[in-house]
């Protein structure tokens, strides 16, 4: 692999991480001013523990971005007692978390309110905060998107129509209306859960805010069908408030606590981010070494066919390289009768499919990718194909349905 397409890869995370860490430390400045010294010190321990952040904060995911911004927006919102506030300097990051990714302001929905009846002048408030900045913010957005869709396109719009209004997301997987509260929620924020709840009467007066902008989010995406983890990212660091000042008050079983949370969150953040579901990115690794190969062979050139559930894997993003790759397609239903997705085509009968896609043998891709689970059920068309495993590259120890535990790749001879 080269060291442009490393560099490729490499700088987007980067600087998503150096990003976090900034967030980091405006969080740790905030809370400083926020509680004492000892408080603000445990309050940092939690934050810097949790499993859920090390496995996002730098993930190139829009949910990540939404998530640091909030944190950087925090320092600037008026909490009580707050030594950072500056109005224009909050808002204007909230429109830019907006802009990432339009449901952040959910999670900012309570406490613009919050900001609005605390303040004294509220019209001067909403004319010369609220309304210019987030104008502002939606003008140049849909400008730069008008430029780049080469058509009239308010993307935030188009972020609703498509998955609250149409449900359109729903394709995707629902879940029960319950699911944040019994699974995603405990889940995001893991061994901090005890010391939340505890914080949570220790310091509902002063931080009630945050409180009510956590509930809130969970209860309005709990309206929704289609559920993820991330989707709850951003409360994450609201939540963490309360578990450190619910540390910083245990005294005798402070220490004990912190070795707790510290190893768990330690085992957690090391499994998920170094060995579960590591399979997509090493295959990408591997397949980026045909890049080498499609610049110097003659035909056939690498052609890759993912035989795998949509989006399993990155794409060209891994691969900077006119190398031709295709994967399953899953688009959503948008109101056709009868209709079925090309993934759901694939799976209901795998060996046909392939043998009616590619009825010749000059039309075989060179490459398959697929999961350990497929292999045996269009074991036929490999073998006729002279297919030849080439590499066999772990994912998970918790293989699921069409999700094995490993990922192979074929190469035809």
């Amino acid at each position: 692999m080269t060291h442009q397409l490393l560099t490729m890869i490499w700088t987007p995370r980067i600087f998503q991480a150096l990003l976090a860490a900034f967030a980091d430390v405006k969080f740790f400045f905030l809370i400083r001013t926020l509680e004492n010294r000892d408080t603000a010190a445990w309050t940092f321990f939690c934050y810097l523990c949790s499993w859920f952040s090390w496995y996002c904060c730098t993930r190139t995911l829009t949910n990540s971005m939404e998530t640091t911004i909030t944190c950087l927006a925090l320092f600037y919102f008026p909490l009580p007692e707050s030594k950072t506030h500056s109005s224009k300097k909050y808002v204007a990051l909230v429109s830019l978390a907006v802009i990432v990714r339009p449901t952040a302001l959910i999670v900012w929905l309570p406490l613009l309110i919050y900001h609005f009846w605390k303040e004294d002048d509220k019209l001067k408030l909403v004319t010369h905060t609220f309304f210019p900045i987030g104008a502002s913010a939606l003008v140049v957005s849909t400008l730069i998107d008008c430029i780049f869709y080469e058509k009239w396109t308010l993307v935030q719009f188009n972020f609703l129509k498509f998955n609250v209004l149409h449900s359109v997301a729903d394709f995707y997987g629902s879940h029960p209306w319950h699911w944040y509260f019994t699974q995603g929620f405990p889940v995001v924020i893991g061994p901090h859960l005890p010391l939340f709840l505890h914080g949570c009467f220790l310091a509902f007066k002063r931080y009630k805010v945050l409180l009510a902008a956590v509930l809130w989010t969970l209860v309005i995406y709990s309206f929704l069908p289609h559920k993820e983890f991330r989707f709850i990212y951003p409360v994450l660091p609201f939540c963490l408030v309360f578990s450190g000042i619910s540390l910083a008050s245990l005294k005798s079983w402070r220490r004990a606590a912190a070795f707790f949370l510290l190893v768990s969150n330690l085992a957690a953040g090391l499994y998920t981010g170094l060995i579960h579901q590591r399979g997509p990115l090493d295959t990408m690794s591997h397949l980026g070494t045909l890049c080498d190969i499609s610049s110097i062979s003659s035909p056939p050139q690498p052609d890759v066919l993912f035989l795998m559930p949509c989006h399993s894997t990155p794409f060209y993003s891994h691969v900077h390289c006119p190398i031709t790759m295709r994967f399953l397609e899953c688009p959503p239903d948008l109101g056709e009768d009868g209709y079925i997705d090309e993934a759901d085509r694939f799976y209901d009968n795998p060996l046909l499919w392939l043998r009616t896609s590619f009825p010749y043998k000059h039309s075989v891709p060179t490459h398959l990718v697929l999961f350990d689970v497929l292999e045996k059920e269009i074991l036929a068309f490999l073998q006729s194909n002279n297919f030849v495993k080439t590499s066999e590259i772990f994912h998970t120890h918790f293989p699921e349905g069409k999700v094995g535990g490993s990922i192979f790749i074929y190469q035809r001879h």
